[in-house]
């Protein structure tokens, strides 16, 4: 454990406005690469290259190169989780535009916060697998039933946790838009793995927003009792 962080070093490296940019593309869980960040921080391709460069230095970031191309991602589910906490806790910025509002609402609606499900949807999920007593709240975690473990594990969700990850197995996180906690962890990944694979979900190009599919709102019905029209008219 570190005894003495540096907490002024790392908010310094959030603190940019075009460095911040570039970390909240990330949140989604995937690799970009540099020209894409730069796109999205809106500076050029040399100056994104100075801030990765200090980002990944900071252990914010990792990378790693494909051909001629870098790519980059998050370096770890803290760093997601502290960001996710940031947006928790700041004020919401004025909505300029049309396109903002509709980004905003896909958002809010469904999307990775890092590799677990967050969203109306994330949060409608973990609240039935509270109903259904296959999650119980412990703490600031919850914990897995035994029929809770069966039945994911028929799912096709891979339960068992992995004693060499230094990770939490299923954390409560605080979901910014419905201020209210969804299922994160290892255990939260795992689902949202498993959602993916089956195709009930499919990422929305060039966001962290996601789309429950037409087989998915028939599975998440049959499945988890999970009523798609009443989550979507909330």
């Amino acid at each position: 454990m570190n005894s003495r962080p540096n907490v002024l070093e790392v908010a310094n490296l959030i603190g940019d406005s075009s460095r911040l940019a570039m970390l909240m593309s990330l949140l989604g869980g995937k690799a970009l690469p540099a020209t894409d960040l730069a796109n999205v921080a809106r500076i050029s391709p040399q100056t994104a290259s100075s801030h990765l460069s200090k980002m990944v230095e900071g252990g914010l970031l990792l990378h790693e190169s494909f051909g001629r191309h870098k790519y980059f991602r998050l370096a770890s589910h803290e760093v997601a989780h502290a960001l996710e906490s940031l947006i928790a806790i700041a004020p919401p910025k004025p909505v300029r535009s049309l396109r903002e509002s509709d980004e905003q609402k896909t958002l809010r609606h469904a999307r990775t916060c890092y590799d677990h499900l967050a969203g109306k949807i994330g949060v409608a999920l973990t609240d039935r697998l509270l109903d259904m007593k296959l999650l119980e709240e412990s703490g600031s975690d919850y914990v897995l039933s035994v029929e809770g473990m069966e039945m994911l594990r028929n799912f096709g969700v891979e339960v068992d946790a992995d004693p060499r990850k230094r990770r939490h197995y299923a954390r409560q996180c605080l979901d910014w838009s419905e201020r209210r906690y969804h299922l994160a962890g290892s255990l939260g990944a795992a689902i949202t793995k498993r959602l993916f694979q089956l195709k009930w979900l499919e990422r929305l190009p060039n966001s962290r927003a996601v789309r429950v599919t037409k087989t998915g709102m028939q599975g998440l019905a049959s499945k988890f009792g999970l009523d798609y029209p009443a989550v979507t008219d909330k």
